[in-house]
């Protein structure tokens, strides 16, 4: 079963993953902290992820930390829900109302010549 991890919110822009792990440290040993950027700009979207190794940690974090100060921004930290828990978003076709390619739709008009 995988570790459960700590979903932390409300990061600063200039958050990194260097700065969010060592925030973390002082409650105890962090295994992994991750900033969530953007995948074209490369920019942080605000969020991320820590994982202690030791998982006793992760409520002791929850009380100590949230809501406190880091870089500028009171962060929100939380029990990550699981991956599987979460709904699949649904870009969907022509029976839910999504732009289902074919001739119809989009910004591209097709030309008749």
């Amino acid at each position: 079963m995988a570790k459960q991890n700590l979903f932390i919110g409300s990061l600063a822009y200039a958050t990194t993953d260097d700065s969010l792990q060592a925030f973390f440290a002082q409650v105890g040993e962090v295994e992994s902290a991750r900033v969530i950027t953007d995948r074209d700009t490369g920019r942080s979207k605000g969020f991320g992820f820590v994982e202690f190794k030791d998982e006793a940690n992760n409520q002791k974090a929850v009380d100590q930390l949230n809501g406190q100060d880091l870089d500028g921004r009171a962060i929100a930290v939380s029990i990550a829900k699981p991956k599987e828990d979460r709904p699949r978003r649904d870009f969907g076709g022509n029976d839910r109302g999504g732009n289902g390619g074919g001739n119809g739709g989009g910004s591209f008009r097709q030309r008749s010549w």
